[in-house]
């Protein structure tokens, strides 16, 4: 399922001679939606420090002369002269923030103030934040307007916390000083280009790889647990929809399915559709971790005019065929 999947739902020159910066470009969500841009016309700056992606996920855009990549990190560098600046640099893996929380911090903080500042000359700041603000929450699904419930000193709330006080920067900066911000709390997304090596990845690359190699797959906890997984080519279709629609100006939008999946059946799916004779067995539950995930998009339907259209099976299939490739070299 390629990047055209999307750029076939926009016109052809939306975004022609305009700038924008994507910080974690070189990132899962980031090197996609970098693609998007650079087909639809944009002159595109990619910004890593690679601490947690891959160059390759980005090299086949070098070849576009409206692309380039800069290495350096958002916690130290200074934006000036874009249109839009799409904010998604962040650590995403639980185990990787869990290991490493003040790197977690820093780009929610410090990376996200050089944006804002960037962008009170002009520019329009989209924040990728995450339905970990909601933490363990109460409510299912859950709305923007509910407040969450999150631990504020527990090992996750290096990410959580970090993500709301982005978020209310970025309503600062939208009240104080009339800054164009829009906010996408994006729920779990998956699909190619998800490290499938990485040693903290997340559940889905870390139990297809577990499946390809017919080893057990780990499940934390009990695996009732539930999450709500959106493939990739919808999550960056909502984004874009999130860069060219004002009405979103100021608001936060929830962005992920609606099918509530518990965490040991999607061990059992990605166990069928490999093929795979892998057995699951059940690790330590992680701290804090939330019991329930799966959002309201009524907010998205009706500003966005957006919705999932990838079934978790299909997206599953076109997610192992990348996997498969990459383990085959």
């Amino acid at each position: 399922m390629s990047v055209e999947l999307i750029v076939s739902q926009f016109s052809g020159d939306l975004f022609r001679g305009r700038r924008i910066l994507v910080t974690g470009g070189a990132g899962f969500l980031g090197s996609w939606l970098c693609e998007a841009l650079t087909i639809l016309g944009a002159n595109v700056s990619c910004l890593d420090n690679l601490s947690t992606s891959r160059v390759e996920n980005i090299m086949h855009l070098k070849k576009y002369g409206n692309f380039k990549f800069i290495k350096a990190d958002i916690s130290e560098y200074h934006p000036e002269g874009f249109d839009f600046i799409v904010h998604g640099a962040s650590l995403p893996s639980p185990d990787d923030y869990m290991r490493r929380p003040v790197d977690t911090m820093l780009p929610n903080s410090l990376g996200l103030l050089n944006c804002l500042e960037a962008a009170r000359k002009g520019s329009i700041v989209l924040y990728t934040s995450t339905s970990e603000v909601y933490g363990d929450a109460e409510i299912i699904p859950t709305p923007e307007d509910y407040w969450g419930k999150v631990n504020p000193i527990g090992l996750r709330s290096c990410y959580d916390e970090s993500k709301r006080f982005g978020e209310a920067l970025c309503m600062a900066y939208y009240r104080q000083y009339g800054v164009d911000v829009r906010v996408a709390r994006i729920f779990n997304s998956y699909g190619p280009r998800l490290d499938p090596e990485s040693r903290y990845a997340r559940v889905i690359p870390r139990f297809i790889m577990q499946a390809l190699r017919n080893e057990p797959l780990t499940i934390h906890g009990d695996g009732m647990q539930t999450r709500s997984f959106t493939y990739v080519t919808d999550t960056v279709n909502a984004l874009i929809k999130m860069l060219i629609n004002d009405g979103v100006r100021g608001e936060v939008v929830n962005i992920g399915s609606q099918n509530e999946v518990k965490i040991i059946d999607l061990a059992k799916m990605i166990i069928r559709l490999t093929g795979s004779s892998s057995k699951i067995v059940f690790t330590e539950a992680r701290p804090d971790d939330p019991r329930r995930r799966c959002p309201d998009i009524s907010k998205a339907r009706k500003l966005l005019n957006w919705e999932p259209k990838i079934s978790l099976e299909d997206g599953l299939k076109y997610t192992i065929e990348w996997f498969r490739r990459q383990l085959n070299g």
